[in-house]
């Protein structure tokens, strides 16, 4: 993919300015993007530890690691320390722990009131979320190699923000009710399961968004 500016992706970031560090390789929001990358080693270790503590630690990891997401963009902004390396990584970092979290939930079905009994209720959406994050990055690549019209057709749009909100609370809900001892669990399992659900047709309607721009591109 061509080089975008830092944490600029189909998640609703807003683009940077151009910043006199932009040749540095690593700045400080960058350092919290790859301490993303290497949080996903220690949530699976926590995911699947037997330990009383290992499911507040998994959703812990998680949503440290959806504060940073938002953390170095805004600080990139900041300290004006926006780098083309932190445009690269910045989008892989998020793609990279959302879709290791929808595994380890597909891989330990939920026990919670009736989705015991029905492990593929997260299966569906996981299908639908990892399928689309990997389609859109083949075409951003593709349209990066193409026209500017083509780049123009899949910027950014507001459906992104919503996708981001909804998937980031689901999986955090899904993470937290693996505590057993969390009064009400069924009841957040359900709403974390419907709002993976949404998140997941947020995230294929976004996709046809965008290959109806594209298509309406090439036929101009």
């Amino acid at each position: 993919m061509g080089p975008t500016p830092y944490g600029h992706d189909d998640d609703g970031k807003k683009p940077l300015p151009p910043s006199a560090n932009s040749a540095k390789l690593l700045t400080l929001p960058t350092i919290l993007t790859i301490g993303r990358v290497a949080a996903v080693p220690l949530l699976v270790a926590t995911f699947y530890s037997d330990n009383w503590w290992g499911p507040n630690a998994a959703t812990g990891i998680f949503i440290a690691a959806a504060v940073t997401d938002w953390l170095d963009g805004y600080l990139a902004r900041k300290m004006k320390q926006g780098t083309a390396f932190g445009a690269f990584l910045d989008p892989v970092a998020d793609k990279l722990m959302v879709a290791a979290t929808l595994v380890l939930l597909c891989s330990k079905p939920l026990e919670a009131g009736i989705f015991g009994q029905a492990s593929w209720l997260l299966t569906v959406p996981a299908i639908a979320i990892i399928g689309r994050e990997i389609t859109m990055s083949a075409v951003r690549e593709w349209a990066a190699s193409q026209d500017g019209k083509l780049s123009e057709a899949v910027a950014v749009n507001n459906l992104g923000k919503w996708k981001t909100a909804t998937q980031m609370t689901a999986l955090t809900i899904l993470l937290a009710t693996r505590d057993s001892s969390l009064i009400g669990a069924g009841t957040l399992v359900a709403s974390g399961v419907v709002l993976l659900y949404i998140s997941a047709w947020l995230s294929v309607w976004s996709l046809v968004v965008y290959m109806r721009k594209i298509w309406k591109v090439l036929l101009m």
